[in-house]
C-alpha cells in the first residue's frame, strides 16, 4: 500500500506547505492519488532506446563511481589512491578535486551526435551526484560549474546539443542524499601518522582565508554540519537508508527545500523531457513532500510547454500505485516478464563514474551485450538507457567509442525492430529464460544468467509484422523457432533478415518455424527476423 501524505514521517509544517501552490498550476497536485493520472507518453514508448552521460567533478580522478564518499574511507582502494594522487583528505578534500575538474575538451554536440547515429532517440545529462554539486547556473547552489571547475554551463551544452540532434532531452537528480552520502568526510583515520586528524567534511568559510576556495563555504556542498546516521562507521549501512529510514539522520527542512529550489530551477530553466531520480520513490520520500511537489510542476510544466503531457519520471523501487504515476526504473538488471506498464533498464559500459583500469585491462561491456540487452530489455515493454562513462576532461576513450560505433552498425541495420515495437504475447523463447535470475531489490541481476545463444530469441511486433531476434548464430545455419509452430499462430506468409538479400527458405510445422539461414551473416552480435503472417 502506497504511503499517502498523512505519513507519520510527514510534519504538519510540510502538509501545510501544499495549501500554498508552489509548484505550475495544472491537473496535477503533489499526491499520490493526483500523481496517478499519468499516462506513459507515446514518444517515450516508441523510442526505446536513450544514453546518458553520467558526468561530473567524481569523473576527474579516473577511479569509478562514488570517489568522493569513498576516498574518505580509510583503507578503501580509493582512500589510497587518492593519497598518492592527491595526497590526505584532512589536507585536499572533494572540494578541492572540483578544483582540479576543468572539461577542457568537452564538445557536447560530437558526443551527443554520435549517440544519435548510434540510434538514441533520447539524451540524459547528470545535473548533480551525490557529491552535491550542480552541473548548471544554479542560483541555489553556490557550489556549480559555473563558478567552480570548469566554468561552464553543462546542462545548458548538454541541452543545446540534444535540441541540436532532435533528440528528447532529460537531466539526472542525485543530490537529495548528499546529506548521509557525505558523512564520511566527517570522519578522521583511525591509525597512522594524521589518526585522529579531522577530514575536511566539517571545514566552513572560516577556514578558507589564503586558499583557493577564499568566501566559499564548503559546508553548502558537503552539509555535514548535522549529527551522524545510526553505524555511520559501516559503509554498507547507506543501502538499508536510502529510503529515509532505518535509523538515518533526517534532512533540515532547510535542506529540504534547497534541493527543491535547485530542481525546479533546473526544470524551468532547460525544459527536460525526462527526469532521473536516484531514488527509491521519489527524491526525500517520505521525510518531505519535496518530490511530490517537483513531480506535480514537472507535469504540469509539461502540458504547458507541450499541448499535452510529455513528460518522463523515474522512480526505482515502487510500490502498485507509484507504478502508475512514473515509469519504473530497474538499474544494471531486467525484468524476467512483459511488465504490464512501460519501464526502463539503465546501464553502463563500465562503472557509472570513468574509471581507468576498465580501459586498461579491457573491461567494458561489448557491443554485443549491449544490443543482446536492449532486444531483451524491449522485449519486456521496457526501455533502454546506456551510460558511457565521460573522462574529467570531457571526451570519451577509444575502446568506448569502438563500442558504440558497433552499435551504430547493429542499429542502422536493424533498429526496425526496435523502435516504435510493442511486446508479443510471449516474450521469447530459449534455454536463457529457463535460468534467468531475480531482481534485486531495484534491479542488479545483470550478467548472472546463462549466456545467450543461438537458441535464444526475443520477440517484438509492430502493426501486423512479428519480429524474432536470434542471440546467435547456429553452426549449421538452421533456425528453429519452436514457439512459431502450426496451430501456435497464423500461417507464416513471409521471413526476411534486414542486412541481407538473401531470400530465405521456410517451412512452418508442428515442431515449429524452420528457417535455412543464408550462407553470409548480416552482421556478428544479434540476427533480426521480420516475419509476416504469423499475427492478425
Amino acid at each position: 500500500m502506497a504511503l499517502g501524505l498523512s505519513s507519520l514521517y510527514l510534519s504538519k509544517s510540510y502538509a501545510g506547505r501544499l495549501l500554498n501552490r508552489d509548484y505550475a498550476a495544472g491537473p496535477f497536485k503533489p499526491n499520490w492519488d493526483s500523481l496517478a493520472q499519468y499516462q506513459v507518453p507515446e514518444w517515450f514508448r516508441d523510442a526505446k532506446f536513450g544514453m546518458w552521460a553520467h558526468w561530473g567533478p567524481q569523473c576527474q580522478p579516473e577511479a569509478g563511481d562514488w570517489y568522493a564518499r569513498e576516498m574518505y574511507m580509510e583503507g578503501g582502494w580509493k582512500y589510497n589512491y587518492h593519497l598518492q594522487k592527491y595526497g590526505h583528505p584532512s589536507k585536499f578534500g572533494f572540494k578541492d578535486v572540483i578544483n582540479e575538474w576543468k572539461a577542457e575538451q568537452w564538445d557536447p554536440d560530437e558526443l551527443v551526435g554520435l549517440y544519435k547515429k548510434a540510434g538514441a532517440k533520447y539524451f540524459m545529462a547528470m545535473a548533480n551526484h551525490h557529491d552535491n554539486f550542480d552541473m548548471w547556473d544554479s542560483k541555489h547552489q553556490k557550489w556549480n560549474s559555473m563558478r567552480m571547475g570548469p566554468k561552464k554551463d553543462i546542462i545548458a551544452g548538454w541541452a543545446r546539443a540534444a535540441k541540436n540532434n532532435d533528440l528528447r532531452f532529460g537531466v539526472s537528480v542525485h543530490a537529495a542524499h548528499a546529506w548521509s552520502w557525505m558523512e564520511t568526510a566527517q570522519r578522521a583515520d583511525k591509525t597512522g601518522p594524521l589518526a585522529g586528524v579531522p577530514y575536511d567534511g566539517i571545514v566552513t568559510r572560516a577556514d578558507g582565508k589564503g586558499k583557493w576556495w577564499d568566501g566559499e563555504d564548503p559546508q553548502e556542498l558537503y552539509a555535514q554540519n548535522h549529527s551522524l546516521s545510526k553505524n555511520s562507521q559501516d559503509n554498507g549501512m547507506i543501502h538499508s537508508q536510502w529510503g529515509w529510514g532505518n535509523g538515518v539522520s533526517v534532512p533540515t527542512k532547510a535542506y529540504c527545500e534547497k534541493f527543491y529550489l535547485r530542481t525546479i530551477e533546473l526544470i524551468d530553466k532547460y525544459g527536460p523531457d525526462v527526469i532521473y531520480f536516484d531514488d527509491t520513490v521519489l527524491p526525500l520520500w517520505p521525510v518531505s513532500d519535496a518530490g511530490l511537489r517537483i513531480a506535480a510542476h514537472m507535469y504540469n510544466t509539461s502540458i504547458k510547454r507541450h499541448g499535452k503531457l510529455e513528460a518522463v519520471l523515474f522512480g526505482k523501487v515502487l510500490d502498485e500505485q507509484q507504478r502508475k504515476c512514473m515509469v519504473w526504473d530497474i538499474e544494471r538488471g531486467q525484468s524476467n516478464t512483459i511488465e504490464p506498464e512501460p519501464c526502463q533498464t539503465d546501464t553502463c559500459l563500465g562503472n557509472w563514474h570513468y574509471e581507468r583500469s576498465l580501459y586498461d585491462n579491457n573491461g567494458y561491456k561489448s557491443a554485443k551485450t549491449v544490443i543482446q540487452t536492449l532486444v531483451d530489455v524491449v522485449s519486456k515493454n521496457g526501455n533502454f538507457m546506456l551510460n558511457v562513462p565521460v573522462r574529467g576532461n570531457g571526451t570519451i576513450d577509444s575502446k568506448e567509442r569502438a563500442v558504440v560505433e558497433d552499435i551504430v552498425a547493429w542499429m542502422q541495420t536493424n533498429s526496425e525492430s526496435i523502435y516504435g515495437t510493442r511486446p508479443w504475447t510471449v516474450l521469447g523463447e530459449g534455454p536463457a529464460m529457463a535460468d534467468a535470475p531475480p531482481l534485486n531489490m531495484q534491479g542488479f541481476n545483470e550478467g548472472r544468467g546463462k549466456p545467450l545463444g543461438a537458441t535464444d530469441f526475443r520477440f517484438v511486433k509492430k502493426d501486423k509484422v512479428l519480429y524474432a531476434t536470434m542471440m546467435g548464430w547456429p553452426d549449421n545455419n538452421k533456425a528453429l523457432i519452436k514457439t512459431l509452430a502450426l496451430n501456435n499462430v497464423h500461417k507464416v506468409q513471409r521471413v526476411s533478415m534486414p542486412g541481407s538479400d538473401a531470400p530465405l527458405h521456410f517451412e512452418q510445422t508442428t515442431e515449429g518455424l524452420k528457417i535455412n539461414l543464408p550462407q553470409s551473416r548480416p552482421g556478428d552480435i544479434a540476427y533480426v527476423f521480420k516475419i509476416n503472417g504469423a499475427i492478425a
